[in-house]
């Protein structure tokens, strides 16, 4: 058996052994439909008032099933509301693994956000995720997931790390988006409900810590104090070069050890997560001035954003003999470039989706052309659909959250609607998304407890209620 093979076949055994034996009753349960009220971690009206909306919004069946699994899945199975010193406290597990990404737990509650407003509870859950993501990166800001407790020992295949472990870390890959997602998360969170509560000195030292982390991998004069070897018989599970990878030429821009997939870079100075940093940077000075009043920290922020942002368009943008001038997917100052697209964000079919990009901007239309075609390495075309998978699991396997990004970033009913049509079509009667599904058998796939594309499929379905309802209405899979 090879590695997806047994991915596949063991898939349910993965959830029993990983996750504690409490929660696996509620993932089996929702391989056909959703947990039981009392297997479910916690209740929101307005998200069951809103299910309720969309089965009359919803022309299929197969829609309306899938999007009334999908949206709550993560209130139903992810999420452990508590408090810490009195102040909200929730840790949030990806699904099928028992730790806590700071990107998957950040992606996996932003569609609840809109509606926070109208359930106080629901919006303590999100301060409770805000509070502790920053009590976290004050942990190891290195770090991309972290255990329940600072006395649980990290995850199994992590335990013989050569990196500098902290108690209470799960994996220590450094990913320049892991730092990111927090910042979303919580400038999201004060934009849509006004609140400021969980920006506390906490939230500003954790601020303040991401700063220093992107300056210290900017490597201006030294290679920083991250490092890190996994000894497996995976390369993209490891860093060479005493784990400090690949060589760079310090340009302004900032070094990711691994991608979003948790894979490792090839060339460190990772675009798209570039990108991210910069608007990051942006949001941490914008509620710097208006929480904080702290106008010397802001400014510090932006002029290291527009840095940023100058190295992005003096290094990675690449010309490409069939689209034109689009984004590099990986550079390292000394003029070498990697071009292809992985399934996860951000990536070169997110940028626009994260608000990296204008989704109208040419550079980024030309991009997206190249990420969804042949050309991309890492995109399949089989009998059940197409899309972009990535190394993380291999040839051939492509990943829903591709499929949903390409709707999310669409402007075309057709393209939109043959999406939908993958993903109606390709969840092997579970009526989830999962990680990857093999391109031409859907019964082969990874992950049947993925909480972040499930969370993303019911934020495509609420972004055309709003924005394409006919489409929703007059949508029908094809048999």
């Amino acid at each position: 058996m090879n590695r997806r093979q047994l991915l596949v076949a063991s898939a349910a055994a993965a959830v029993a052994h990983v996750v504690p034996a409490q929660l696996a009753g509620a993932a089996f349960t929702g391989l056909t439909g959703r947990p039981s009220e009392s297997n479910r971690r916690f209740r929101s009206a307005v998200i069951e008032r809103t299910i309720a909306e969309m089965r009359i919004s919803l022309g299929s069946l197969e829609l309306a099933r899938i999007f009334e699994n999908c949206f709550p899945n993560t209130l139903d199975t992810t999420v452990f509301p508590g408090t810490f010193q009195g102040k909200p406290d929730t840790y949030v597990i990806t699904g099928d693994i028992d730790a806590m990404w700071l990107r998957d737990s950040a992606a996996q509650v932003w569609p609840y956000l809109s509606f926070a407003n109208e359930d106080a509870a629901l919006r303590n859950l999100l301060e409770g995720v805000i509070r502790r993501q920053a009590r976290l990166i004050q942990i190891d800001s290195y770090a991309n997931a972290f255990t329940r407790n600072t006395t649980d020992p990290p995850l199994k295949w992590a335990v013989h790390d050569r990196t500098d472990m902290h108690p209470g870390v799960a994996e220590r890959k450094w990913e320049i988006d892991s730092l990111c997602y927090p910042v979303r998360l919580a400038h999201g969170f004060w934009k849509a409900t006004g609140s400021q509560a969980p920006f506390d000195a906490h939230w500003t030292q954790a601020a303040k810590r991401i700063v220093a982390t992107f300056r210290e991998q900017q490597r201006l004069d030294n290679q920083g104090p991250y490092h890190f070897e996994r000894s497996t018989p995976k390369p993209s599970d490891t860093l060479p070069l005493n784990g400090y990878g690949n060589p760079i030429r310090p340009v302004g821009l900032i070094c990711s050890g691994f991608r979003p997939s948790d894979d490792a870079c090839i060339y460190p100075f990772f675009a798209p997560a570039n990108l991210f940093a910069a608007l990051t940077l942006e949001r941490i000075a914008e509620i710097a001035t208006a929480i904080y009043g702290d106008q010397s920290f802001a400014e510090e922020c932006l002029n290291f954003a527009r840095q940023v942002r100058t190295a992005v368009g003096q290094q990675c943008i690449v010309h490409h003999a069939t689209y034109g001038d689009i984004v590099a997917y990986e550079v390292d100052g000394y003029g070498n470039t990697l071009s292809m697209d992985d399934a996860n964000a951000p990536g070169l079919l997110s940028l626009a989706y994260l608000e990296l990009l204008r989704s109208d901007d040419p550079l980024y239309l030309r991009t997206r052309a190249f990420a969804l075609s042949a050309d991309n390495p890492y995109f399949f075309r089989g009998t059940a659909g197409e899309g972009i998978g990535g190394p993380h699991i291999g040839r051939d396997y492509i990943w829903p959250m591709s499929i949903l990004m390409r709707a999310l970033t669409s402007n075309s009913d057709t393209e939109i609607a043959q999406c939908l049509h993958t993903l109606c079509t390709t969840t092997a009667g579970t009526n989830y998304m999962h990680e990857s599904f093999q391109k031409d058998n859907p019964g082969e796939y990874t992950r049947p407890w993925f909480a972040w594309a499930n969370g993303l499929f019911g934020e495509l379905l609420l972004k055309l209620r709003r924005e394409r309802p006919q489409l929703l209405q007059e949508f029908r899979v094809r048999a």
